[in-house]
């Protein structure tokens, strides 16, 4: 599988079931929202900085083009599966939303994937590789 279609499809998925998850805690908690808010999307940027880092310290060839197309993927997927998501677990979110999600919702998602992934692979690069030594080629 393309290493973009994995990391769009995967943030995708998590980005939906965040946005199902704290949907769902706003309606039962509504005046409590704001810290589990930013607390989620603490570990939404963390996760693709993360993620984008690691990349860059195992030398993934084009992860830049990478990374940006996964940001493609998971906006839009994340706006479809969270429409779903809130239809199905949380109240009646209808077909009628799926234009906000799929514009809005995508552009900020989608951010949301770009701008740490960027911030991961400039921090990867300061993570030190384990050096190989000579003597270790018998």
């Amino acid at each position: 599988m393309r290493t973009w279609l994995l990391r769009g499809a995967a943030l995708a998925l998590l980005h939906a079931v965040a946005e199902t998850v704290r949907t769902d805690f706003g309606v039962r908690h509504p005046t409590s929202r704001t810290l589990f808010e930013a607390v989620l999307l603490g570990a939404l940027v963390g996760v693709a900085a993360v993620w984008a880092a690691v990349d860059t310290w195992r030398d993934v060839p084009d992860r830049g083009r990478a990374w940006l197309l996964a940001g493609l993927v998971a906006g839009w997927g994340a706006a479809v599966l969270g429409v779903v998501g809130k239809a199905v677990f949380v109240d009646q979110t209808g077909v009628a939303d799926l234009g906000a999600a799929l514009t809005g919702g995508a552009a900020f998602t989608a951010l949301l994937v770009l701008v740490p992934a960027g911030a991961g692979m400039v921090a990867g690069r300061w993570i030190a590789r384990p050096r190989r030594t000579d003597d270790a080629e018998v």
